[in-house]
């Protein structure tokens, strides 16, 4: 009986996410932008923790989960579902702290100590915008035209 309400909402979960909503040129572009900005930041900045590889990384595991984070936290309809929860609560621990502590803790375990907590909030604050940005789900023209009711 549990595994049986179990998939029935799991089927409910699919509107919270689809593949259609991740190949939207509009959101496409925009992820290329940031990637951009961030490896352009890597050169300039050349702080110790801030390189090409975990740019990429950050930036896609933001691109996957914070959409969905946000919809949990903003849409009732997701709001309600516990499934949900888990996935926007892992996305946004992985997508802001873990690819960073698995990274960094393979490469090089000093830079995890000493910067982690540094990159925390930052993480945290471009992680919420972008969750932002990437929350429609439909073509950039839809998002501008006001439909009469």
């Amino acid at each position: 009986m549990i595994w049986k309400e179990f998939f029935i909402k799991r089927s409910m979960m699919k509107k919270i996410v689809s593949l259609a909503d991740y190949c939207h040129p509009w959101k496409l572009f925009s992820l290329f932008c940031g990637i951009a900005i961030l490896v352009v930041g890597s050169f300039v900045e050349q702080a110790m923790d801030w390189d090409i590889a975990i740019s990429l990384l950050m930036a896609i595991s933001t691109y996957i989960f914070a959409p969905i984070t946000i919809r949990t936290l903003f849409i009732a309809e997701f709001r309600k579902q516990w499934q949900c929860w888990i996935i926007a609560i892992f996305g946004l621990w992985f997508s802001v702290d873990g690819v960073y502590w698995l990274y960094w803790s393979i490469k090089d375990p000093e830079v995890v100590a000493f910067m982690r907590e540094a990159n925390f909030f930052p993480s945290l604050c471009l992680y919420l915008i972008c969750g932002f940005l990437w929350l429609h789900d439909g073509r950039l023209r839809e998002l501008f035209i006001r439909e009469n009711v």
